[in-house]
């Protein structure tokens, strides 16, 4: 995997996204759908956090790795109503806009999304 860049600047542009995720938090009160809006952005801090954290001890790869693996543990909530799972759906969208920003290939995030579950195989209880 091609790296373009390092870690200090993805930890700057992670703390970029988490204060548009912040001020989202803030202004759900003024959204249609306060509640989904607020629970969409805190995940996307939460995620924003994670990575941050990640890449404050490892390598860019390592961090782009752990969001392919993120990535591929949501399951699919596409097509479902837009206020529907606004907790995967700001998980999705906060994964997806770090692939941009770091300038992800394209094929390794189709890749990743092929392989992430079906909403309903991650509702299903494992089998004994």
């Amino acid at each position: 995997m091609k790296v373009l860049m390092s870690t200090e600047e993805i930890l700057r542009g992670l703390k970029h996204y988490r204060r548009i995720a912040k001020q989202d938090v803030l202004r759900a009160a003024e959204t249609p759908n306060p509640e989904a809006f607020r629970i969409h952005a805190e995940s996307r801090r939460e995620i924003y956090a994670l990575l941050t954290e990640c890449a404050e001890v490892k390598a860019s790869e390592d961090v782009i790795e752990r969001a392919l693996e993120l990535y591929q543990q949501l399951p699919f909530v596409s097509g479902t109503q837009e206020f529907e799972h606004p907790e995967i759906k700001g998980r999705e969208n906060a994964l997806e806009n770090f692939f941009l920003m770091v300038g992800l290939d394209p094929k390794l995030r189709r890749e990743a999304r092929r392989k992430r579950p079906s909403l309903e195989e991650t509702a299903q209880p494992a089998q004994p």
